[in-house]
């Protein structure tokens, strides 16, 4: 978290994962900035290193996730002020490892505040390698055939296929001819509005390989036009009105003007084929062919102006010129076979991206605000970094890094304790010497006895018990002879089922139904109790144990978790839906800033259920209003507000797909010697978040602070 400033970062499901190389390169750009051989991170960006008063690292001692959730409530201030949460690889001796492998460290004074000497930074790899496009298409040049869509790759982004079902009706182009790599290239995009029938083409540019218009055609649809998207469109009534041209025109002309070698280029193409009613069996998809992780694309208007240098699709223009659009995409697909994957990759888009955001964020601010640091998560993946002794950097440059501690590091790097020094005298130790370093890593930990009252094996059960019970709703009674799938089908309307089983042990059958995310259990008791299903009036409710007696005010705390302002959950969606299907239905909603699509992590299927994160908070309530019980595509919505949309969403699946081995466990003869009850631990633990609170609003402004839980699960 940085204190007082500005963060704008979605970090959903899969982006909740981090390697210690990673928050390394992360630590040591902040502390030493361009000085001594440090660069950016590749995986976020520090905008203004300079304005950052100093990085404060604390670290909770042989404490993990497992810690964090089990004792959620009483870290009340941790859960309220730090927005961004990651899963961080664990390690054998984690403190060592973030002054770098090469870094002698040894005590100054009693005050444990630690000197470096030796040793020289060496520079950091190239993370070329770790680049999705990089990954994907390697680092050599290549001839346009080989990015071409696959036959498995057109079918997976919804492009019309020869001989499918969903096809029948649709024009073939006969383009059969073998591809080269001097084959011609063809711009293609179209522009269409909403209608009866659905999304249909209203104008459409074919360019050729030169940039020369082919084909700039205004469509007449076959049925009634409900909505011109004229923002987007650039399509009016008027315009239409003395258009006699048919979509079975346009069919004949393009599939005259094609050569049978032709390779179509677009971005998002898929969308224009459907429109056409076409097939084309040779595709460059300019919003693939420039990858990203975890399946985003770049925008056609980003990729032009950071690649081609060329402002597209101007706000002062009504709706987009597909003219335009053709051959921004063509030339951006030249530039890729040209360039290489190599040179695309050393344009850093992430970077790029992120600095237009922040750009365009500043512009928004009122101008009295003071420029403050800024750090935002980007999708590529960072490259691994070896450890650089950044610490001996800071002493060069007359920088006092700081440890204060329980733990003591000696030349060796082991560690050893020293348990003369208490929590609070650590705190007051650090409330007066933190402001005099830019480098500080505090430690806080419970006593050894703490830590052993709670082994890892029987911590991981009890939250993975309780998880599982907010998880699961029991509805019922039904009649004997009641349709199961017709309860299946309403129940699934909430989200992901997991599990669901009938209970016979009572006088008439009830169903127990796991789901996979939080959320859907609890729409499904507040929208399904007391109402009709299956013939039946039928109470839900979850399962009544000692340790679900606290169930109500941890999910309202969830609810209001700083992770999940500004997020809701939608349910309802149908399984073939895509994430461009649903960027585009949603494209209206204002201020939508990600939309992210659960998968399950085994088969990595797309559920019906998905989360979408608005800049404001009054943007998402809003939302809410317009999606709650909307029908899309003859689907009706079902939203609440978030409760696990971002770290706890992945860390849940994690906990549901791990065997349960944990470790760590002691005899029961022990624990009946052990003073500690969970009562006491949770004093102790809220005293902790306490120091926390206090150390953290000490602070100075933008100074960078991570709370680390090093335990192994």
């Amino acid at each position: 978290q940085e204190k007082l400033s500005c963060l704008s970062a979605a970090l959903f499901g899969e982006d909740c994962e981090i390697s210690q190389e990673q928050l390394y390169e992360l630590l040591k750009y902040a502390a030493l900035g361009k000085s001594q051989n440090a660069t950016q991170p590749s995986w976020c960006r520090i905008y203004h290193q300079s304005h950052l008063a100093g990085v404060v690292v604390i670290i909770l001692h042989e404490m993990s996730q497992l810690h964090f959730y089990k004792f959620y409530l009483q870290f009340r201030h941790l859960r309220r002020v730090f927005r961004h949460r990651f899963t961080l690889t664990p390690s054998a001796n984690f403190p060592a490892s973030l002054y770098g492998e090469g870094a002698k460290l040894k005590p100054q004074n009693t005050a444990q505040g630690l000197s470096s000497t030796g040793g020289e930074c060496p520079p950091r790899r190239s993370g070329l390698q770790r680049d999705p496009i990089i990954q994907k298409y390697g680092e050599k040049k290549q001839g346009l055939t080989s990015y071409t869509l696959t036959l498995e790759e057109q079918k997976k982004n919804d492009y019309p296929i020869k001989g499918s079902p969903e096809c029948k009706g649709y024009i073939y182009t006969e383009c059969d001819q073998q591809r080269t790599d001097s084959s011609p290239l063809f711009g293609l995009d179209c522009e269409m509005c909403l209608t009866a029938k659905g999304n249909e083409v209203t104008r459409v540019s074919l360019v050729d390989a030169q940039g020369q218009c082919l084909l700039n055609e205004l469509v007449k649809p076959e049925t009634t036009v409900v909505n011109y998207r004229t923002k987007y469109s650039g399509i009016t009534k008027k315009m239409l009105l003395p258009v006699k041209t048919r979509l079975a025109d346009i069919q004949t002309r393009l599939k005259k003007m094609l050569p049978h070698d032709a390779v179509l280029v677009g971005h998002s193409l898929n969308s224009d084929l459907q429109a056409l009613e076409m097939i084309h069996p040779s595709v460059i998809d300019t919003s693939l062919l420039f990858a990203r992780n975890a399946g985003r694309r770049f925008k056609l208007k980003f990729l032009a102006k950071a690649v081609l240098g060329k402002e597209i699709q101007c706000e002062e223009k009504l709706g987009h010129d597909p003219a335009e659009d053709a051959r921004a995409a063509l030339e951006l697909a030249q530039f890729f076979i040209e360039q290489g994957p190599a040179k695309v990759a050393e344009l850093n888009l992430e970077m790029l991206l992120t600095a237009e955001r922040l750009a365009e964020a500043s512009q928004n601010k009122a101008p009295s605000q003071p420029q403050r640091c800024r750090m935002q998560k980007q999708a590529t993946e960072p490259p691994q970094v070896p450890r650089a002794c950044f610490l001996d950097c800071l002493q060069v440059t007359g920088q006092k890094p700081l440890l204060l501690g329980r733990e003591d590091l000696t030349p060796s790097g082991l560690c050893q304790s020293n348990l003369n020094s208490s929590n609070k005298q650590i705190l007051q130790r650090a409330l007066s010497d933190v402001p005099q370093s830019m480098f500080s890593i505090i430690q806080f930990s419970l006593g050894p006895e703490d830590i052993a009252s709670q082994p890892l094996a029987g911590l991981c059960e009890k939250v993975r018990s309780k998880l599982t019970d907010m998880l699961t709703i029991y509805a019922g009674p039904f009649e004997e002879s009641f349709c199961l799938k017709a309860v299946k089908r309403e129940f699934g309307k909430c989200g992901p089922i997991q599990s669901l089983t009938v209970v016979t042990e009572t006088y008439q059958p009830y169903v127990c139904i796991q789901y996979e995310v939080l959320e859907a259990a609890q729409l499904a008791v507040e929208s399904l109790n007391e109402t009709e299903v299956a013939g039946s009036c039928i109470k839900v409710q979850r399962p009544v144990t000692a340790a679900m007696l606290d169930c109500d005010v941890l999910l309202k705390e969830l609810e209001l978790d700083v992770e999940n302002e500004g997020v809701i959950y939608v349910a309802g969606l149908k399984k073939s839906w895509t994430e461009t299907d649903l960027r585009e239905e949603f494209s209206q909603l204002k201020d939508l800033e990600t939309l992210f699509l659960p998968k399950d992590l085994q088969s990595g299927k797309h559920r019906n259920c998905c989360f979408l994160k608005f800049q404001k908070p009054e943007s998402a309530v809003d939302a809410l209003e317009v999606l709650s019980g909307c029908t899309v595509k003859g689907s009706k919505l079902r939203t609440r507000n978030a409760l696990a949309s971002g770290h706890l969403w992945r860390w849940m699946q994690q906990m549901n797909h791990s065997n349960g081995k944990q470790g760590g466990s002691i005899s029961e003869e022990k624990m009946k010697q052990l003073p500690v009850t969970e009562q006491d631990l949770r004093k102790k633990v809220k005293k902790l978040d306490l120091y926390i609170k206090k150390l953290y609003r000490s602070l100075q402004s933008n100074t960078l602070c991570v709370v680390l839980f090093p335990g192994g699960s």
